[in-house]
């Protein structure tokens, strides 16, 4: 594994970083490139880390840390979502920041990759503590941001009101309304129409074109989801209405089950006027762990980072697992899974719906020109059955799994604009 702890010795090495770099040397070291280039590609090109005080509530003043890591922008101006969240740390979003650079270049965005978070609870965070957290965040990295350096986006526990104050923010501090500066926003905003269900409706095409390989449909389907913040709850309602059968959704504290299927807007309405899915009705109650392991067809992790490791990867039962979340099978997950013979979709591919989107708002805000729904989804749809066909292809070529063939190609690109690019000075 390339040692990029000597170029950013201060770093603790995570186990999300390291598999993040896993799975890139394991592709890297079969390409035959130029191994000159081996520790650009695999470093990130910059780390921020910022102080955030803010005035709470109460009347006390408490410390968020924050965090900015641009990893590569040889394809262009770096992109990447915006987390609030407890486990954020600086490996974390350095990987995430990896992560975002392949899947830009896979699905041909011009763009490279990059990632924010703020270590907190948001739950915890009053609407007002949230939004002096905010505008703090991004008055500290702000030297950094910029419709043509660094453009965020929303993610783990942020949104479009989050985004909103971000365009706010930034734009008071240049002096002049900056829509091209942040994508996610809400669409009075100017945000684009379609970017909320982007990520789903981006997961639910993927499995759609995997499975016609296969000569089935998402009518054929029985599906579990692992997740239902935005990016679960739209996966599992788009695949609902296009034939597929849901018998199976978590959230953080537990999940429910039905073998027949499960009304996915009835659960989300549920869920979003009580905050769990505890006594959901018409739903037998499951645990995080058996949801990932029940009888399906199809699972689809869509929460966080780790989720399926070795110790759950023996269990699963679906024939095909959709990485919906970032970086949820760890690396020895994954060769359990393949030596079981259960498909892996990776999430570089299959997650890749929500940053298309942004580039489609960031297109618009430049532009002044908005699109309709129609245009939006069209357009992600081409994308993505773009990117698939191009994967599926190197798969059968390269006679490798999915994960294998995805990364090839999207190192391939950016390492080939870095090489052409060269170093400065």
């Amino acid at each position: 594994m390339t040692d990029t702890n000597r170029f950013f010795p201060k770093i603790k090495t995570s186990a999300f970083w390291q598999h993040a770099n896993h799975y890139f040397d394991r592709v890297y070291q079969t390409m035959k490139l130029d191994e000159l280039w081996r520790p650009v590609l695999a470093s990130p090109r910059r780390v921020v880390s910022v102080s955030c005080p803010i005035r709470m509530d109460d009347g006390k003043i408490q410390v968020f840390t924050g965090y900015r890591v641009q990893h590569n922008n040889a394809l262009g101006p770096f992109k990447g979502g915006l987390r609030y969240d407890m486990s954020v740390n600086l490996e974390e979003v350095m990987a995430l920041a990896m992560l975002q650079t392949w899947k830009n270049a896979l699905v041909g965005l011009p763009f490279g990759g990059a990632k924010g978070g703020v270590v907190c609870d948001p739950k915890t965070l009053s609407p007002g503590e949230k939004e002096r957290l905010t505008r703090r965040y991004i008055s500290q990295i702000m030297p950094v941001l910029g419709p043509d350096q660094d453009i965020p986006a929303p993610d783990v526990g942020t949104d479009a009101q989050v985004m909103a104050w971000v365009l706010d923010t930034y734009s008071m501090m240049v002096g002049h309304q900056e829509l091209g500066a942040v994508t996610g926003k809400p669409v009075p905003l100017r945000g684009s129409v379609g970017r909320e269900e982007a990520t789903g409706r981006g997961v639910m095409c993927v499995l759609r074109k995997f499975l016609a390989t296969q000569n089935k449909a998402l009518g054929d389907v029985k599906v579990a989801v692992q997740g239902f913040g935005n990016v679960g709850f739209h996966t599992a309602r788009l695949l609902e209405e296009r034939g597929a059968t849901v018998i199976a959704i978590s959230e953080r504290n537990g999940g429910i089950y039905c073998s027949t299927g499960i009304d996915t807007d009835a659960a989300g309405q549920y869920y979003r006027e009580n905050g769990t899915l505890d006594d959901c009705p018409g739903c037998e109650a499951l645990t995080n762990e058996e949801v990932l392991v029940c009888e399906c067809d199809v699972l689809i992790p869509a929460a966080m980072e780790n989720t399926i490791d070795e110790d759950i990867a023996p269990h699963i039962q679906a024939h095909t697992v959709v990485e919906a979340a970032n970086g949820p099978v760890t690396p020895r997950a994954d060769e359990i899974l393949r030596e079981n013979g259960v498909t892996v979709l990776p999430d570089i591919l299959s997650n890749a719906g929500g940053v298309t989107v942004s580039y489609f708002e960031w297109v618009q805000g430049l532009d002044n020109y908005f699109w309709d729904l129609k245009r939006v989804q069209d357009e992600l749809q081409r994308v993505m059955d773009r990117a698939f066909d191009a994967v599926n292809t190197q798969a059968d070529e390269a006679d490798c799994d999915y994960r294998t063939a995805a990364y090839t190609l999207a190192i391939r690109r950016v390492a080939e604009a870095s090489s052409l690019r060269g170093l400065f000075p």
